[in-house]
């Protein structure tokens, strides 16, 4: 039993082998998506403006750009971004095939639960900053246009504050699956996180601050709402994950 496990144990030379080749599976999915993203550019502009354009006044309708190159870029990164979303759910598999070598055997079957949640948790993060984060946040924003002072937005300028601020939401809502993994590896346990919620509060709005690309109260404080619920969910979930390893922890000593 010994031997095997020696046997399974992979050197950092072996580890990075295995990374490169989940990074490239990961970038050739991405770039095929891509290129299929490419042909329904418009539509992605459409859906990526309809958050500013319900906060501009009425009579502007229209973003500008401030370079002849400038346009084609912004398309390259909508096509970008809308891959992201689209292959997450590969880009999740490669990810846990990286680490299932360090996963015990019946821990390697939870292969679907893992993309889907997690996949579901991406997209999940990316539309509640979609619709509940950014129309009161660009609301705010596009507020202090008055009659001497016009608002005249450049989409590059908005689109990196888009992606910016959406990727933060999508990245943020994986927390529950990172403490399944840290209490899966006996880093944290429920009464643990549950000792340290003040902290973790502290945490999550410093995160907030940093993730969410705009200055204001709000938009971080609509990030920090949900990321103490999801907080919440993974102290139950350490729970349980505690309680699954209790029996296999007593083995043992029987």
């Amino acid at each position: 039993m010994m031997e095997t496990e020696e046997e399974n144990k992979m050197s950092l030379t072996e580890h990075l082998i295995e990374l490169r080749k989940r990074l490239t599976r990961s970038l050739i999915a991405v770039g095929i998506g891509f290129l299929g993203c490419w042909f329904f550019r418009d539509f992605f502009f459409t859906i990526i403006t309809i958050p500013l354009m319900d906060a501009l006044p009425e009579n502007r309708d229209y973003l500008i750009f401030t370079g002849l190159t400038q346009p084609l870029f912004t398309f390259m990164k909508i096509s970008f971004f809308a891959s992201l979303i689209l292959t997450s759910p590969f880009i999740f598999y490669q990810l846990w095939k990286f680490i299932s070598p360090a996963l015990l055997p019946t821990e390697k079957k939870y292969v679907f639960p893992f993309v889907i949640s997690s996949t579901v948790l991406f997209v999940g993060g990316i539309l509640f900053g979609y619709f509940v984060v950014l129309p009161p946040a660009f609301g705010f924003f596009v507020s202090f246009n008055n009659l001497h002072l016009q608002a005249m937005i450049s989409f590059a300028d908005y689109l990196s504050l888009f992606i910016r601020f959406l990727l933060g939401f999508g990245i943020s809502f994986q927390l529950p699956i990172l403490m399944f993994f840290l209490a899966k590896l006996g880093i944290v346990n429920a009464r643990m996180l549950s000792k340290q919620r003040k902290y973790a509060i502290l945490m999550i709005f410093i995160a907030a601050a940093i993730l969410t690309p705009s200055p204001d109260a709000l938009s971080q404080i609509l990030m920090a709402i949900p990321l103490m619920f999801l907080y919440e969910v993974s102290i139950v979930i350490a729970r349980f994950v505690g309680k699954k390893k209790k029996p296999s922890e007593n083995q043992p000593e029987e």
